[in-house]
């Protein structure tokens, strides 16, 4: 019978390609080559036996007297299992994970996200009116301007864009009419607390307020630096700060402000690989494939997205052009909002006997801010 017997043997090859979305991105497949040929035992044989086991015949016991080394039979040597012997364990094959997240995933993110561009064209959100861009429009002196960028950004932490443009209007009279470093280091801590009593964690922006416009008097010649590095060393201002402050004060796109309407929105999206635990993991992963000149506009396209539409609790899927199209994983079925519901019918009955009238139907329109009480067991409800 001869030794030689036909099998088929397969091939691992990456093969490599730029991203379409990012050219800073290189995308890696794995192909499975089959190649079929002939194949002989000797050719089969793993490259982890030693040379000294190769087929040799059996040594009498005479030899071994001899001193002559005994070399055992590769018939009579026993397989052992992996489990017995780690070194025997196949390697994993490269993982299609990433690319698989980028092609089927991230195929249609261009269409979803002129789909939102569309959307916000035709909504007028909180964050267009009284935005971190707004307070800038108060202010003549472009050093002012800048400062005023950098402060309404502080004040935004954790508090709505409505509460954050009063405060800082209202600083801004409590300090002499423009918000200058000048004339908050010249204000106590009462005034400015004061004026921004309103917004989330007033005491501790008092002192960051403070602390900041000292920092800018004495190593930034009163004005706003222009790096990353520099507007994350004052207090209280972080990555989201400091990018949104380069785009808006200075016109300059170094870097995503992720904020927790474009840090939610996105995992709704699946815009990440695997769900990202904060908006910092948030603005690295956009930041690798996300086309740079996406980079300044995608937080206040966002923003008003979640203002209006992508809400934290009780999101309008039934109004999102998204949800229509199946471009949002996340979508709730049969989820209408409550302005989409403009009418309800009550029917009134009355038993139609001798003393009354026929069966009337009312129709009454409802309001949407229509608070129904509960029944207090008195005959009300």
């Amino acid at each position: 019978m001869s030794a030689v017997r036909r099998s088929t043997t397969r091939a691992t090859r990456l093969s490599s390609k730029a991203s379409p979305y990012h050219n800073a991105v290189t995308l890696w497949e794995a192909q499975d080559i089959p190649e079929a040929g002939p194949s002989t035992l000797a050719s089969r044989r793993s490259s982890r036996v030693k040379p000294e086991t190769t087929d040799t015949p059996d040594l009498s016991d005479g030899d071994a007297e001899e001193g002559l080394p005994v070399t055992r039979s590769r018939k009579s040597r026993k397989k052992r299992s992996p489990a017995q012997n780690p070194g025997l364990q196949r390697s994993p094959r490269p993982s299609l994970k990433v690319w698989t997240y980028l092609t089927l995933r991230l195929e249609r993110w261009r269409e979803t996200y002129d789909a939102i561009a569309e959307m916000r064209s035709r909504i007028m959100a909180p964050v267009d009116t009284m935005g971190c861009d707004q307070a800038q429009l108060k202010e003549q002196d472009p050093k002012n301007q800048r400062f005023a960028t950098l402060v309404s950004l502080m004040l935004s932490s954790q508090t709505k864009d409505e509460v954050t443009d009063a405060a800082v209007a209202k600083l801004r009279t409590a300090v002499g009419g423009s918000l200058s470093v000048e004339g908050v280091l010249a204000a106590d801590d009462t005034t400015i607390s004061e004026a921004i009593a309103k917004v989330g964690f007033w005491r501790r922006k008092t002192q960051y307020i403070k602390q900041t416009a000292r920092r800018l008097h004495d190593d930034f010649q009163s004005d706003v630096p222009k790096t990353a590095d520099e507007l994350c060393s004052l207090p209280g201002v972080g990555p989201k700060m400091a990018f949104l402050a380069l785009q808006v004060a200075w016109n300059l796109n170094l870097g995503i402000g992720v904020d927790v309407h474009v840090h939610r929105i996105t995992n709704r999206l699946g815009w990440h690989e695997r769900p990202t635990k904060n908006p910092e993991e948030t603005r690295l992963n956009l930041q690798s494939w996300l086309p740079k000149e996406l980079h300044g506009e995608i937080n206040h396209m966002l923003v008003g997205f979640g203002q209006m539409l992508c809400l934290p609790v009780g999101p309008k899927c039934g109004d999102c052009a998204l949800s229509s199209a199946g471009l949002c994983p996340s979508a709730q079925k049969g989820k209408t909002s409550k302005s989409a519901i403009r009418k309800r019918t009550l029917a009134v009955d009355f038993k139609d006997d001798s003393t009354r009238g026929p069966k009337i139907a009312i129709e009454i329109e409802m309001p949407d801010n229509l608070v129904t009480l509960p029944n207090d067991g008195n005959g009300c409800s």
